[in-house]
């Protein structure tokens, strides 16, 4: 009786796990990484490898996989005019972008010299 109580609760918790987190709303954005001009300002690249952040979308929230701590965030139209523009907070784990944003769009994430970028829609 013992066991059938134990695989019952485990089957449970495995239901309740999986159909907890789902979401089809979220669109997961697929980023690709450029160079930025050192002459721009920003600050000296880190040392180590980098890694391109885990971004998804969600109407207008942002969704951030990895921590972009101090990132700088830009939304670009497509006459490349920056529309929004934002550092992320330390420990930020989602961000919400203007409601007044609709359309086609450009994320853009830059870490030192490097700009991590792709097409959103809002």
């Amino acid at each position: 009786m013992k066991r059938i109580i134990c695989y019952f609760l485990f089957v449970l918790s495995i239901a309740v796990i999986t159909t907890g987190y789902t979401n089809d709303n979220v669109i997961c954005i697929d980023l690709s990484v450029g160079y930025v001009d050192p002459s721009t300002g920003y600050p000296d690249p880190h040392k180590g490898p980098t890694v391109i952040p885990s971004v998804s979308l969600d109407d207008h929230t942002l969704y951030f996989g990895t921590p972009c701590d101090g990132y700088t965030l830009n939304v670009v139209d497509s006459n490349d005019v920056v529309v929004y523009t934002t550092v992320i907070p330390v420990g930020m784990t989602s961000l919400v972008l203007p409601s007044t944003l609709s359309g086609e769009y450009e994320l853009q994430i830059i870490q030192g010299n490097y700009c991590f970028y792709g097409p959103i829609t809002l």
